[in-house]
């Protein structure tokens, strides 16, 4: 333990690992927060794309990206490090996106319902900056739980067991919805006009 007149230790967070930053915001939470921010710095952009590529559109993402960043800060002391801290952090995401999209589906029935003139709802999903805006349209029409699971394998980079962690299903199953969705995406490829 250091004194008050003792210079705090300074270390490099770029330097560490994912396991060391979670351990160091968990002492450091309370003081500062440079671990949690490094460790929000390497997952961002990665953490903004899975959300865009599921919600659809950018502004829902940011929503949920900090909406994600919020309940990583005040969970980070309960995180006991079982899975690991990229595993644990996606399936945060997964679960907010899956509630932001049950909002705006129910917002969506909702205004269909009072047959409101909704103009300014996006029909189709609006591109991602820097991005393909086919990739978008198409994945817009895999289901929820396929799309999901191209995202964390292809944006968020993850191996099966992780998805699987993830979306709390079998190794085999999460295999097999991935081999599905991807042979959707191909037809949609091969006949886009359909």
């Amino acid at each position: 333990m250091t004194s008050r007149n003792e210079p705090r230790r300074r270390y490099n967070p770029a330097t560490l690992s994912d396991e060391d930053l979670v351990n160091a915001a968990k002492v450091e939470l309370l003081h500062t927060t440079i671990a949690y921010e490094e460790l929000m710095r390497r997952y961002q952009r990665t953490l903004f794309n899975v959300c865009a590529r599921y919600l659809g559109n950018e502004r829902d993402a940011d929503d949920v990206c900090q909406e994600v960043m919020l309940k990583v800060l005040h969970g980070l002391k309960q995180f006991e490090g079982k899975a690991k801290f990229k595993t644990w952090l996606y399936s945060i995401t997964y679960n907010e996106c899956i509630t932001q999209y049950r909002k705006e589906k129910r917002k969506k029935r909702l205004l269909e319902a009072l047959s409101l003139d909704d103009q300014d709802e996006a029909v189709e999903p609006e591109p991602i900056a820097g991005e393909a805006p086919g990739l978008n349209a198409m994945l817009s029409h895999v289901n929820p739980i396929d799309r999901e699971i191209l995202v964390l394998r292809f944006v968020a980079e993850l191996e099966f067991q992780e998805i699987a962690d993830i979306m709390r299903m079998g190794l085999s199953a999460t295999k097999m919805r991935y081999k599905r969705a991807l042979e959707k995406l191909r037809n949609q490829i091969d006949s886009p006009f359909v």
